[in-house]
């Protein structure tokens, strides 16, 4: 699972996350429903549903943490590439400099 946020949680706080996440997997197992869950593990009805979903296709699996989320990196290349068409200014892109 991946969170908007997930990017900004320690390891602790996400292995606490998972925890939730796998007790409502052992909770959709025995056939509890979804309000009884979320009012169980004090989560939002919705958090639920989606889990659900994702343990419907993946088991468990599907519950666990993905990790951290990791921002894409540019290569040298590319970053000295950007730096200079930046530099060019709005103009150069089409862009009026004064309204």
């Amino acid at each position: 699972m991946r969170y908007a946020d997930g990017g900004g949680l320690t390891a602790e706080r996400r292995a606490a996350r998972e925890v939730i996440r796998l007790e409502a997997g052992q909770r959709f197992a025995r056939g509890d429903r979804t309000s009884d869950i979320a009012k169980g593990l004090r989560v939002s009805e919705r958090s639920v549903e989606q889990w659900r979903r994702a343990w419907r296709e993946c088991g468990m699996e599907g519950l666990k943490s993905k990790g951290p989320a990791k921002l894409p990196k540019l290569s040298d290349e590319r970053f000295a590439q950007l730096k200079k068409e930046l530099a060019k200014g709005p103009a150069a892109r089409g862009w009026e400099v004064q309204r």
